[in-house]
């Protein structure tokens, strides 16, 4: 028989203190992700048919650049933190754990940077 009541038990067996920064980011990015969505689905929808200079040409706007670079940024960092969470939950073993997270965030750093260096491709003409 214990003399520990059952709250001093349970005291320090609660959240790992990390969870609310998840949910934080994946409720900013979703909510970033609504306006950037719209403006490239009409983007999309007003480039077809055009040529492929069409879409260089629109593309090396400022404006046009910038938002393709925020919406790309916007959606990796959402995917990579709402995978993030899942494998957190659910992915127990602890190399495996560990690796699925580095491949994610690995993953997500590599394709951010090559949407960066692409539209910058566009955008200086090289």
């Amino acid at each position: 028989m214990s003399l520990r009541s059952p709250l001093s038990k349970a005291v320090g067996l609660g959240s790992a203190g990390h969870g609310f920064s998840h949910w934080w980011w994946q409720r900013v990015t979703a909510i970033a992700l609504i306006p950037l969505s719209i403006w490239f689905l009409v983007s999309v929808l007003s480039l077809i048919g055009a040529s492929y200079n069409d879409a260089v040409v629109w593309l090396g706007s400022a404006f046009n650049a910038t938002l393709m670079l925020l919406f790309v940024f916007a959606a990796l960092f959402h995917g990579q933190t709402g995978l993030q969470v899942v494998i957190e939950d659910y992915i127990h073993t602890k190399w495996l754990n560990l690796s699925l997270l580095l491949l994610i965030k690995f993953a997500a750093a590599a394709l951010a940077l090559y949407a960066a260096l692409s539209v910058f491709k566009v955008v200086l003409g090289a």
